[in-house]
Protein backbone atom coordinates (compact mmCIF):
# COMPACT_ATOMS: atom_id res chain seq x y z
CA UNK A 1 0.00 0.00 0.00
CA UNK A 2 1.22 3.40 -0.85
CA UNK A 3 2.35 5.37 1.85
CA UNK A 4 -0.03 8.37 1.18
CA UNK A 5 -3.02 6.59 1.58
CA UNK A 6 -2.62 5.28 4.51
CA UNK A 7 -1.58 8.33 6.16
CA UNK A 8 -4.24 10.46 8.30
CA UNK A 9 -3.77 12.99 6.30
CA UNK A 10 -5.29 11.58 3.31
CA UNK A 11 -8.64 12.36 2.08
CA UNK A 12 -8.83 8.30 0.93
CA UNK A 13 -9.44 6.60 4.39
CA UNK A 14 -10.34 2.80 5.03
CA UNK A 15 -14.04 2.32 4.68
CA UNK A 16 -15.91 1.65 8.02
CA UNK A 17 -19.07 -0.11 8.50
CA UNK A 18 -20.26 2.66 10.86
CA UNK A 19 -19.26 4.72 7.16
CA UNK A 20 -21.78 2.31 5.32
CA UNK A 21 -25.33 4.65 5.62
CA UNK A 22 -23.71 7.91 4.55
CA UNK A 23 -22.31 5.74 1.06
CA UNK A 24 -25.96 5.00 1.02
CA UNK A 25 -26.94 8.38 0.50
CA UNK A 26 -24.09 9.36 -1.96
CA UNK A 27 -25.05 6.46 -4.07
CA UNK A 28 -28.53 6.86 -4.26
CA UNK A 29 -27.62 10.83 -5.15
CA UNK A 30 -25.11 9.94 -7.83
CA UNK A 31 -26.64 6.91 -9.39
CA UNK A 32 -30.50 6.67 -8.82
CA UNK A 33 -31.32 5.30 -11.76
CA UNK A 34 -28.38 2.28 -11.11
CA UNK A 35 -29.50 1.78 -7.43
CA UNK A 36 -28.08 -0.70 -5.32
CA UNK A 37 -28.92 -2.48 -1.78
CA UNK A 38 -26.67 -1.01 1.08
CA UNK A 39 -26.06 -5.10 1.74
CA UNK A 40 -24.37 -5.80 -1.70
CA UNK A 41 -21.98 -2.74 -1.17
CA UNK A 42 -21.66 -3.82 2.16
CA UNK A 43 -20.46 -6.57 1.25
CA UNK A 44 -17.89 -5.83 -1.36
CA UNK A 45 -16.06 -4.06 1.93
CA UNK A 46 -16.14 -7.08 4.34
CA UNK A 47 -15.02 -9.26 1.20
CA UNK A 48 -12.01 -6.68 0.11
CA UNK A 49 -11.38 -3.77 2.90
CA UNK A 50 -8.28 -3.40 1.22
CA UNK A 51 -10.18 -1.86 -1.98
CA UNK A 52 -12.69 0.12 -0.36
CA UNK A 53 -12.41 3.56 0.86
CA UNK A 54 -13.94 6.78 2.19
CA UNK A 55 -13.21 9.96 0.49
CA UNK A 56 -12.63 12.12 3.38
CA UNK A 57 -12.54 16.47 3.24
CA UNK A 58 -13.21 18.78 5.89
CA UNK A 59 -14.10 15.58 8.10
CA UNK A 60 -17.26 15.17 5.70
CA UNK A 61 -17.36 12.03 3.84
CA UNK A 62 -17.43 13.65 0.39
CA UNK A 63 -16.99 10.27 -2.01
CA UNK A 64 -16.01 6.44 -1.78
CA UNK A 65 -14.57 3.97 -4.09
CA UNK A 66 -15.17 0.30 -3.65
CA UNK A 67 -12.79 -2.20 -5.31
CA UNK A 68 -12.24 -6.19 -5.47
CA UNK A 69 -10.45 -8.79 -7.37
CA UNK A 70 -12.21 -10.43 -10.04
CA UNK A 71 -11.93 -12.12 -13.37
CA UNK A 72 -11.16 -10.40 -16.37
CA UNK A 73 -14.36 -9.88 -19.38
CA UNK A 74 -16.61 -10.71 -16.41
CA UNK A 75 -19.07 -7.96 -14.78
CA UNK A 76 -20.27 -8.47 -11.66
CA UNK A 77 -24.04 -8.50 -11.92
CA UNK A 78 -25.55 -5.13 -10.50
CA UNK A 79 -27.44 -5.30 -7.24
CA UNK A 80 -26.25 -8.58 -6.31
CA UNK A 81 -24.30 -10.04 -3.73
CA UNK A 82 -20.71 -11.88 -5.64
CA UNK A 83 -20.90 -14.14 -2.70
CA UNK A 84 -16.80 -14.36 -2.50
CA UNK A 85 -13.70 -13.51 -4.47
CA UNK A 86 -12.80 -15.81 -6.99
CA UNK A 87 -9.60 -17.93 -6.48
CA UNK A 88 -8.66 -17.40 -9.84
CA UNK A 89 -8.94 -13.35 -9.86
CA UNK A 90 -6.92 -11.86 -12.39
CA UNK A 91 -7.93 -8.28 -12.43
CA UNK A 92 -8.92 -5.53 -9.49
CA UNK A 93 -12.64 -4.60 -10.84
CA UNK A 94 -13.66 -0.75 -9.31
CA UNK A 95 -16.74 -1.43 -8.51
CA UNK A 96 -17.79 2.43 -8.47
CA UNK A 97 -15.73 5.52 -7.54
CA UNK A 98 -17.76 8.64 -6.62
CA UNK A 99 -16.82 11.69 -5.76
CA UNK A 100 -19.60 14.42 -5.34
CA UNK A 101 -19.44 17.70 -7.57
CA UNK A 102 -18.28 19.67 -4.26
CA UNK A 103 -15.06 17.90 -3.95
CA UNK A 104 -14.18 17.43 -7.88
CA UNK A 105 -10.65 19.00 -9.33
CA UNK A 106 -8.76 17.90 -6.64
CA UNK A 107 -7.17 14.81 -8.30
CA UNK A 108 -9.11 12.66 -5.75
CA UNK A 109 -10.10 9.99 -8.62
CA UNK A 110 -6.55 10.25 -9.87
CA UNK A 111 -5.74 9.42 -6.53
CA UNK A 112 -7.83 6.72 -5.66
CA UNK A 113 -6.72 5.37 -8.75
CA UNK A 114 -2.98 5.22 -8.11
CA UNK A 115 -3.79 3.71 -4.73
CA UNK A 116 -6.00 0.66 -6.63
CA UNK A 117 -2.92 0.15 -9.04
CA UNK A 118 -0.46 -0.06 -6.22
CA UNK A 119 -2.58 -2.24 -4.64
CA UNK A 120 -3.30 -4.92 -7.38
CA UNK A 121 0.21 -4.78 -8.13
CA UNK A 122 1.04 -6.32 -4.93
CA UNK A 123 -1.77 -8.62 -5.27
CA UNK A 124 0.08 -9.69 -8.85
CA UNK A 125 -2.71 -8.35 -10.91
CA UNK A 126 -1.23 -6.38 -14.05
CA UNK A 127 -5.14 -5.36 -14.98
CA UNK A 128 -7.58 -2.90 -13.52
CA UNK A 129 -11.00 -3.17 -15.10
CA UNK A 130 -14.51 -0.78 -14.23
CA UNK A 131 -17.90 -0.38 -16.11
CA UNK A 132 -17.66 3.19 -16.76
CA UNK A 133 -21.64 4.54 -16.63
CA UNK A 134 -23.04 8.07 -17.67
CA UNK A 135 -20.65 9.31 -20.24
CA UNK A 136 -17.40 8.86 -17.61
CA UNK A 137 -15.49 6.76 -19.99
CA UNK A 138 -13.61 10.22 -21.40
CA UNK A 139 -12.65 10.72 -17.69
CA UNK A 140 -11.05 6.84 -17.38
CA UNK A 141 -9.76 7.14 -20.66
CA UNK A 142 -7.25 9.90 -20.17
CA UNK A 143 -5.96 7.49 -17.11
CA UNK A 144 -4.82 5.17 -19.70
CA UNK A 145 -8.18 2.79 -19.88
CA UNK A 146 -9.19 1.11 -23.13
CA UNK A 147 -12.99 0.18 -24.41
CA UNK A 148 -12.61 -4.01 -24.01
CA UNK A 149 -14.98 -5.47 -26.38
CA UNK A 150 -15.66 -8.80 -26.08
CA UNK A 151 -18.41 -11.44 -27.08
CA UNK A 152 -21.01 -11.94 -24.81
CA UNK A 153 -20.18 -8.62 -23.15
CA UNK A 154 -22.92 -6.80 -24.61
CA UNK A 155 -25.88 -8.38 -22.21
CA UNK A 156 -23.52 -8.06 -18.77
CA UNK A 157 -23.50 -4.47 -19.71
CA UNK A 158 -27.55 -3.80 -19.97
CA UNK A 159 -28.19 -3.66 -16.60
CA UNK A 160 -25.40 -0.63 -16.20
CA UNK A 161 -27.70 1.53 -18.33
CA UNK A 162 -27.12 2.19 -22.45
CA UNK A 163 -24.23 4.43 -22.27
CA UNK A 164 -22.34 1.52 -19.95
CA UNK A 165 -18.78 0.67 -21.38
CA UNK A 166 -16.22 -1.92 -19.99
CA UNK A 167 -12.92 -0.17 -19.82
CA UNK A 168 -9.41 -2.18 -18.90
CA UNK A 169 -5.92 -0.78 -17.55
CA UNK A 170 -3.06 -2.83 -18.31
CA UNK A 171 0.46 -2.33 -16.46
CA UNK A 172 3.32 -3.20 -15.31
CA UNK A 173 4.51 -5.16 -17.66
Amino acid sequence: MTPDMESTHSPWQPLKPEDLATLGRIAAQIHPGLPERLEVLAEKNSLFPAGCRKLVVAEKMVGYGLSHPWKLRSIPALDHRIGHLPADADCLFLHDVVVLPEARGHSAAENYLRYVQSLASTAGFRTLALVSVYGSNALWERFGFKPCTHSGLEAKLAPYGSSAIYLTLNFGG
